[in-house]
Protein backbone atom coordinates (compact mmCIF):
# COMPACT_ATOMS: atom_id res chain seq x y z
CA UNK A 1 0.00 0.00 0.00
CA UNK A 2 1.34 3.41 -0.99
CA UNK A 3 2.44 5.76 1.75
CA UNK A 4 1.64 8.72 -0.51
CA UNK A 5 -1.69 10.47 -0.10
CA UNK A 6 -3.16 12.51 -2.95
CA UNK A 7 -5.52 15.33 -2.07
CA UNK A 8 -7.49 17.51 -4.47
CA UNK A 9 -7.05 21.24 -3.93
CA UNK A 10 -10.39 22.56 -2.70
CA UNK A 11 -9.70 25.76 -0.80
CA UNK A 12 -7.78 29.00 -1.28
CA UNK A 13 -5.40 27.92 1.46
CA UNK A 14 -4.64 24.70 -0.42
CA UNK A 15 -4.20 26.63 -3.69
CA UNK A 16 -1.70 28.86 -1.89
CA UNK A 17 0.14 25.73 -0.70
CA UNK A 18 0.06 24.37 -4.27
CA UNK A 19 1.82 27.52 -5.55
CA UNK A 20 4.20 27.81 -2.60
CA UNK A 21 5.49 24.24 -2.96
CA UNK A 22 7.65 25.21 -5.92
CA UNK A 23 9.38 27.92 -3.89
CA UNK A 24 10.09 25.39 -1.13
CA UNK A 25 11.45 22.74 -3.49
CA UNK A 26 13.72 25.11 -5.44
CA UNK A 27 14.85 27.43 -2.66
CA UNK A 28 18.45 28.48 -3.34
CA UNK A 29 18.60 26.84 -6.78
CA UNK A 30 20.86 28.90 -9.06
CA UNK A 31 19.02 28.09 -12.31
CA UNK A 32 15.32 28.03 -11.45
CA UNK A 33 13.34 31.19 -12.27
CA UNK A 34 10.24 31.17 -10.07
CA UNK A 35 6.96 32.52 -11.33
CA UNK A 36 5.48 35.53 -9.62
CA UNK A 37 2.99 34.31 -7.04
CA UNK A 38 0.34 36.68 -8.43
CA UNK A 39 0.83 35.35 -11.99
CA UNK A 40 0.39 31.74 -10.89
CA UNK A 41 -2.65 32.68 -8.81
CA UNK A 42 -4.27 34.51 -11.73
CA UNK A 43 -3.57 31.58 -14.06
CA UNK A 44 -4.84 28.86 -11.73
CA UNK A 45 -7.97 30.59 -10.44
CA UNK A 46 -11.08 29.83 -12.46
CA UNK A 47 -12.48 33.31 -11.94
CA UNK A 48 -9.37 35.03 -13.30
CA UNK A 49 -8.07 32.98 -16.23
CA UNK A 50 -9.94 33.48 -19.51
CA UNK A 51 -8.80 29.99 -20.63
CA UNK A 52 -11.48 28.52 -18.37
CA UNK A 53 -13.97 29.50 -21.09
CA UNK A 54 -12.90 26.28 -22.80
CA UNK A 55 -10.76 24.47 -20.20
CA UNK A 56 -11.46 22.59 -17.01
CA UNK A 57 -8.91 21.58 -14.41
CA UNK A 58 -8.23 20.09 -11.02
CA UNK A 59 -5.12 20.47 -8.89
CA UNK A 60 -3.61 17.79 -6.67
CA UNK A 61 -1.16 17.79 -3.77
CA UNK A 62 0.85 14.76 -2.69
CA UNK A 63 1.51 14.18 1.01
CA UNK A 64 3.93 11.85 2.71
CA UNK A 65 4.27 11.72 6.49
CA UNK A 66 1.83 14.67 6.62
CA UNK A 67 4.18 16.81 4.53
CA UNK A 68 3.56 18.15 1.01
CA UNK A 69 5.99 16.38 -1.33
CA UNK A 70 4.50 17.06 -4.78
CA UNK A 71 1.90 18.84 -6.87
CA UNK A 72 0.33 18.57 -10.31
CA UNK A 73 -2.43 20.21 -12.37
CA UNK A 74 -4.75 18.09 -14.52
CA UNK A 75 -6.10 20.17 -17.41
CA UNK A 76 -8.51 19.46 -20.24
CA UNK A 77 -8.38 21.99 -23.07
CA UNK A 78 -11.58 21.24 -24.98
CA UNK A 79 -10.72 23.75 -27.71
CA UNK A 80 -7.40 22.05 -28.46
CA UNK A 81 -8.96 18.59 -28.26
CA UNK A 82 -11.58 19.63 -30.80
CA UNK A 83 -8.99 21.26 -33.07
CA UNK A 84 -6.72 18.20 -33.08
CA UNK A 85 -9.45 15.56 -32.77
CA UNK A 86 -8.04 14.13 -29.56
CA UNK A 87 -9.21 13.28 -26.05
CA UNK A 88 -6.28 14.40 -23.95
CA UNK A 89 -5.85 15.39 -20.35
CA UNK A 90 -2.75 17.53 -19.82
CA UNK A 91 -0.48 17.53 -16.80
CA UNK A 92 1.24 20.75 -15.82
CA UNK A 93 2.63 22.59 -12.80
CA UNK A 94 4.25 19.29 -11.86
CA UNK A 95 6.84 19.27 -9.08
CA UNK A 96 7.92 16.49 -6.77
CA UNK A 97 10.69 15.39 -4.44
CA UNK A 98 13.06 12.68 -5.64
CA UNK A 99 10.74 9.84 -4.68
CA UNK A 100 9.33 7.69 -7.49
CA UNK A 101 6.36 6.70 -5.40
CA UNK A 102 5.38 10.39 -5.28
CA UNK A 103 5.73 11.10 -9.01
CA UNK A 104 3.83 7.92 -9.87
CA UNK A 105 0.97 8.85 -7.53
CA UNK A 106 0.70 12.36 -8.97
CA UNK A 107 0.50 11.14 -12.56
CA UNK A 108 -1.95 8.43 -11.55
CA UNK A 109 -4.20 11.19 -10.17
CA UNK A 110 -4.08 12.94 -13.56
CA UNK A 111 -4.82 9.68 -15.35
CA UNK A 112 -7.77 8.92 -13.08
CA UNK A 113 -9.18 12.41 -13.57
CA UNK A 114 -8.84 12.09 -17.33
CA UNK A 115 -10.47 8.66 -17.31
CA UNK A 116 -13.44 10.04 -15.36
CA UNK A 117 -13.83 12.75 -18.00
CA UNK A 118 -13.69 10.32 -20.93
CA UNK A 119 -10.15 11.14 -22.05
CA UNK A 120 -7.95 8.54 -23.73
CA UNK A 121 -4.45 10.03 -23.26
CA UNK A 122 -2.33 11.83 -20.70
CA UNK A 123 0.10 14.35 -22.20
CA UNK A 124 2.47 16.95 -20.80
CA UNK A 125 3.91 18.96 -19.26
CA UNK A 126 1.57 21.47 -20.88
CA UNK A 127 -0.42 24.40 -19.54
CA UNK A 128 -3.88 25.59 -20.35
CA UNK A 129 -2.64 27.06 -23.66
CA UNK A 130 0.62 27.77 -25.50
CA UNK A 131 0.93 31.00 -23.52
CA UNK A 132 1.81 28.82 -20.51
CA UNK A 133 5.14 27.00 -20.06
CA UNK A 134 5.45 23.60 -21.72
CA UNK A 135 7.91 20.74 -21.96
CA UNK A 136 10.09 19.09 -19.31
CA UNK A 137 13.77 20.01 -19.26
CA UNK A 138 15.90 17.00 -20.22
CA UNK A 139 19.24 18.66 -20.97
CA UNK A 140 20.74 22.01 -19.97
CA UNK A 141 20.27 21.75 -16.21
CA UNK A 142 23.22 24.10 -15.69
CA UNK A 143 21.62 26.87 -17.76
CA UNK A 144 19.63 29.77 -16.31
CA UNK A 145 15.90 29.37 -16.80
CA UNK A 146 13.60 32.00 -18.29
CA UNK A 147 10.31 33.56 -17.28
CA UNK A 148 8.28 31.83 -20.06
CA UNK A 149 9.73 28.34 -19.54
CA UNK A 150 10.00 25.62 -16.89
CA UNK A 151 13.12 24.67 -15.00
CA UNK A 152 13.16 21.27 -13.31
CA UNK A 153 15.59 18.99 -11.57
CA UNK A 154 17.43 16.32 -13.57
CA UNK A 155 15.55 13.51 -11.86
CA UNK A 156 12.16 14.61 -13.24
CA UNK A 157 12.47 13.06 -16.73
CA UNK A 158 14.13 9.99 -15.19
CA UNK A 159 10.98 9.44 -13.12
CA UNK A 160 8.62 9.92 -16.07
CA UNK A 161 10.57 7.65 -18.41
CA UNK A 162 10.69 4.90 -15.77
CA UNK A 163 6.90 4.77 -15.51
CA UNK A 164 5.04 2.17 -17.54
CA UNK A 165 3.32 3.53 -20.61
CA UNK A 166 4.94 6.95 -20.89
CA UNK A 167 6.70 7.70 -24.18
CA UNK A 168 8.24 10.84 -25.66
CA UNK A 169 5.57 12.60 -27.72
CA UNK A 170 7.38 15.75 -28.73
CA UNK A 171 10.85 17.27 -28.46
CA UNK A 172 11.82 20.93 -28.09
CA UNK A 173 15.10 22.83 -28.32
CA UNK A 174 16.18 26.29 -27.16
CA UNK A 175 19.03 28.45 -28.42
CA UNK A 176 21.33 31.22 -27.33
CA UNK A 177 21.71 33.79 -30.11
CA UNK A 178 24.66 36.15 -29.84
CA UNK A 179 24.15 39.81 -30.72
CA UNK A 180 26.65 40.75 -33.45
CA UNK A 181 28.60 44.01 -33.56
CA UNK A 182 26.75 45.00 -36.74
CA UNK A 183 23.64 43.77 -38.49
CA UNK A 184 24.75 40.69 -40.48
CA UNK A 185 25.10 41.48 -44.17
CA UNK A 186 22.64 38.70 -45.01
CA UNK A 187 19.87 40.35 -42.97
CA UNK A 188 20.72 43.86 -44.12
CA UNK A 189 20.63 43.00 -47.83
CA UNK A 190 17.41 40.98 -47.60
CA UNK A 191 15.74 43.68 -45.50
CA UNK A 192 16.62 46.37 -48.02
CA UNK A 193 15.48 44.24 -50.92
CA UNK A 194 12.09 43.20 -49.53
CA UNK A 195 11.20 46.74 -48.52
CA UNK A 196 11.62 47.80 -52.13
CA UNK A 197 10.35 44.71 -53.91
CA UNK A 198 7.40 43.79 -51.68
CA UNK A 199 6.60 47.16 -50.13
CA UNK A 200 7.05 45.81 -46.61
CA UNK A 201 7.96 48.17 -43.78
CA UNK A 202 8.79 48.20 -40.09
CA UNK A 203 6.11 49.52 -37.79
CA UNK A 204 6.88 50.64 -34.23
CA UNK A 205 3.82 50.96 -32.00
CA UNK A 206 2.87 53.24 -29.12
CA UNK A 207 0.93 52.41 -25.98
CA UNK A 208 -2.01 54.36 -27.41
CA UNK A 209 -2.02 52.24 -30.57
CA UNK A 210 -1.82 49.05 -28.48
CA UNK A 211 -4.61 49.88 -26.06
CA UNK A 212 -6.86 52.28 -27.97
CA UNK A 213 -6.37 51.68 -31.68
CA UNK A 214 -6.58 47.91 -31.88
CA UNK A 215 -2.94 46.98 -32.45
CA UNK A 216 -2.93 44.74 -29.40
CA UNK A 217 -5.67 42.62 -30.94
CA UNK A 218 -3.97 42.65 -34.35
CA UNK A 219 -0.76 41.31 -32.81
CA UNK A 220 -2.40 38.36 -31.05
CA UNK A 221 -4.65 37.61 -34.02
CA UNK A 222 -1.45 37.33 -36.09
CA UNK A 223 0.04 35.01 -33.45
CA UNK A 224 -3.09 32.86 -33.76
CA UNK A 225 -2.58 32.60 -37.51
CA UNK A 226 1.15 31.89 -37.40
CA UNK A 227 1.01 29.40 -34.49
CA UNK A 228 -2.21 27.56 -35.40
CA UNK A 229 -0.48 24.43 -36.74
CA UNK A 230 2.01 24.04 -33.89
CA UNK A 231 1.90 21.10 -31.50
CA UNK A 232 -1.23 21.22 -29.32
CA UNK A 233 -2.03 24.86 -30.11
CA UNK A 234 -5.48 26.27 -29.43
CA UNK A 235 -6.32 29.67 -30.84
CA UNK A 236 -6.74 32.47 -28.32
CA UNK A 237 -10.23 33.86 -27.79
CA UNK A 238 -11.02 37.57 -27.70
CA UNK A 239 -11.26 37.37 -23.91
CA UNK A 240 -7.83 35.76 -23.68
CA UNK A 241 -6.35 38.33 -26.04
CA UNK A 242 -7.71 41.14 -23.88
CA UNK A 243 -6.23 39.46 -20.81
CA UNK A 244 -2.77 39.13 -22.38
CA UNK A 245 -2.79 42.71 -23.67
CA UNK A 246 -3.50 44.00 -20.17
CA UNK A 247 -1.05 41.56 -18.56
CA UNK A 248 2.03 42.08 -20.71
CA UNK A 249 2.00 45.34 -22.64
CA UNK A 250 2.00 47.76 -19.68
CA UNK A 251 5.48 46.51 -18.71
CA UNK A 252 7.03 45.89 -22.14
CA UNK A 253 9.54 48.32 -23.64
CA UNK A 254 7.87 48.92 -27.00
CA UNK A 255 11.17 49.81 -28.67
CA UNK A 256 11.89 46.06 -28.48
CA UNK A 257 8.60 45.20 -30.19
CA UNK A 258 8.80 45.25 -33.99
CA UNK A 259 5.91 44.81 -36.40
CA UNK A 260 6.01 44.33 -40.16
CA UNK A 261 3.27 45.74 -42.36
CA UNK A 262 2.53 45.29 -46.03
CA UNK A 263 2.11 48.85 -47.29
CA UNK A 264 0.76 47.52 -50.57
CA UNK A 265 -2.10 45.68 -48.82
CA UNK A 266 -3.63 48.47 -46.73
CA UNK A 267 -0.91 48.16 -44.10
CA UNK A 268 -1.81 44.57 -43.34
CA UNK A 269 0.09 43.23 -40.33
CA UNK A 270 2.25 40.33 -41.56
CA UNK A 271 4.94 39.89 -38.93
CA UNK A 272 5.62 40.53 -35.25
CA UNK A 273 8.58 40.22 -32.91
CA UNK A 274 7.91 40.73 -29.20
CA UNK A 275 11.10 40.73 -27.16
CA UNK A 276 12.00 42.06 -23.73
CA UNK A 277 14.97 42.26 -21.38
CA UNK A 278 15.36 39.05 -19.41
CA UNK A 279 13.65 39.05 -16.02
CA UNK A 280 15.34 35.84 -14.87
CA UNK A 281 17.75 37.38 -12.36
CA UNK A 282 15.15 39.88 -11.20
CA UNK A 283 12.57 37.17 -10.52
CA UNK A 284 15.13 35.16 -8.57
CA UNK A 285 15.39 38.17 -6.25
CA UNK A 286 11.62 38.34 -5.68
CA UNK A 287 11.26 36.53 -2.35
CA UNK A 288 8.91 33.59 -2.89
CA UNK A 289 7.55 35.20 -6.04
CA UNK A 290 6.47 38.44 -4.38
CA UNK A 291 7.04 41.91 -5.79
CA UNK A 292 6.89 43.39 -2.28
CA UNK A 293 8.79 44.64 -0.44
CA UNK A 294 11.76 44.90 -2.86
CA UNK A 295 11.06 42.57 -5.78
CA UNK A 296 9.43 45.33 -7.83
CA UNK A 297 12.70 47.30 -7.82
CA UNK A 298 14.67 44.45 -9.39
CA UNK A 299 11.98 43.88 -12.04
CA UNK A 300 11.80 47.61 -12.83
CA UNK A 301 15.59 47.82 -13.21
CA UNK A 302 15.54 44.95 -15.70
CA UNK A 303 12.61 46.27 -17.75
CA UNK A 304 13.18 50.01 -17.71
CA UNK A 305 16.89 50.43 -16.99
CA UNK A 306 17.92 47.35 -19.02
CA UNK A 307 20.16 46.04 -16.23
CA UNK A 308 20.62 42.73 -17.97
CA UNK A 309 22.78 41.35 -20.76
CA UNK A 310 20.06 39.00 -22.03
CA UNK A 311 16.94 39.53 -24.10
CA UNK A 312 14.07 37.03 -24.25
CA UNK A 313 12.53 36.44 -27.67
CA UNK A 314 8.98 35.97 -26.42
CA UNK A 315 6.80 35.78 -29.53
CA UNK A 316 7.99 35.85 -33.13
CA UNK A 317 5.60 35.19 -35.96
CA UNK A 318 5.43 35.87 -39.70
CA UNK A 319 2.60 34.85 -41.99
CA UNK A 320 3.65 31.81 -44.07
CA UNK A 321 3.37 33.59 -47.40
CA UNK A 322 5.80 36.28 -46.18
CA UNK A 323 8.39 33.96 -44.63
CA UNK A 324 9.60 32.91 -48.07
CA UNK A 325 10.02 36.59 -48.94
CA UNK A 326 12.52 37.03 -46.11
CA UNK A 327 10.36 39.08 -43.76
CA UNK A 328 12.21 37.68 -40.73
CA UNK A 329 15.32 39.58 -41.85
CA UNK A 330 13.40 42.81 -41.51
CA UNK A 331 12.59 41.98 -37.88
CA UNK A 332 16.23 41.25 -37.04
CA UNK A 333 17.63 44.26 -38.91
CA UNK A 334 15.43 46.52 -36.79
CA UNK A 335 15.95 44.80 -33.43
CA UNK A 336 19.71 44.10 -33.49
CA UNK A 337 20.78 47.80 -33.34
CA UNK A 338 18.38 48.27 -30.41
CA UNK A 339 19.95 45.36 -28.55
CA UNK A 340 23.39 46.83 -29.23
CA UNK A 341 22.30 50.20 -27.82
CA UNK A 342 21.05 48.54 -24.63
CA UNK A 343 24.22 46.50 -24.14
CA UNK A 344 22.45 43.19 -24.77
CA UNK A 345 24.97 40.42 -25.42
CA UNK A 346 22.73 37.50 -26.32
CA UNK A 347 19.12 36.49 -26.83
CA UNK A 348 17.23 33.46 -25.60
CA UNK A 349 14.76 31.75 -27.89
CA UNK A 350 11.73 30.09 -26.41
CA UNK A 351 10.80 26.46 -26.96
CA UNK A 352 10.96 25.40 -30.60
CA UNK A 353 9.92 22.07 -32.02
CA UNK A 354 13.09 20.09 -32.71
CA UNK A 355 11.61 19.19 -36.09
CA UNK A 356 10.92 22.82 -37.06
CA UNK A 357 13.93 23.32 -39.29
CA UNK A 358 12.44 26.40 -40.94
CA UNK A 359 12.54 28.26 -37.61
CA UNK A 360 16.04 27.11 -36.69
CA UNK A 361 17.46 27.97 -40.11
CA UNK A 362 16.73 31.66 -39.55
CA UNK A 363 19.23 31.85 -36.62
CA UNK A 364 22.27 31.00 -38.74
CA UNK A 365 23.79 34.49 -38.85
CA UNK A 366 23.53 34.87 -35.05
CA UNK A 367 25.98 32.12 -34.01
CA UNK A 368 23.25 29.96 -32.45
CA UNK A 369 24.13 27.61 -29.61
CA UNK A 370 21.56 24.99 -28.71
CA UNK A 371 21.74 24.84 -24.91
CA UNK A 372 18.49 23.25 -23.68
CA UNK A 373 16.26 20.35 -24.62
CA UNK A 374 12.76 19.47 -23.48
CA UNK A 375 10.28 16.65 -23.92
CA UNK A 376 6.55 16.30 -23.79
CA UNK A 377 5.37 12.82 -22.79
CA UNK A 378 2.27 10.79 -23.59
CA UNK A 379 0.56 7.78 -22.08
CA UNK A 380 -2.54 5.90 -23.12
CA UNK A 381 -5.02 5.88 -20.26
CA UNK A 382 -5.39 2.35 -18.96
CA UNK A 383 -2.89 1.41 -21.61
Amino acid sequence: MSSVQIKKVESRTELKQFIEFHYDLYEGNAYDVPNLYSDDLNTLRRDRNAAFEFCEAEYFLAYKNNKIVGRVAAIINHRANERWQKKEVRFGWIDFVDDREVSAALLKAVEDYGSEKGMTDVVGPLGFTDMDPEGMLTWGFDQLGTMPTIYNYEYYPQHIEALDGFVVDNKYVEYKLYVPDTVPEKYAKIAEMIQKRYNLRVKKVTKKEIFEEGYGYKIFELINLTYKDLYGYSEMTDKQIEQYINMYFPMIDLSLVTLIEDAGANNKLVGVGITMPSLSKALQKCHRGRLLPFGWWHVLRAVKAHKTKIVDLLLLGVLPEYRSKGANALLFSDLIPRYQAYGIEWGETQVELESNESVQSQWGALDPVMHKRRNCYRKKING
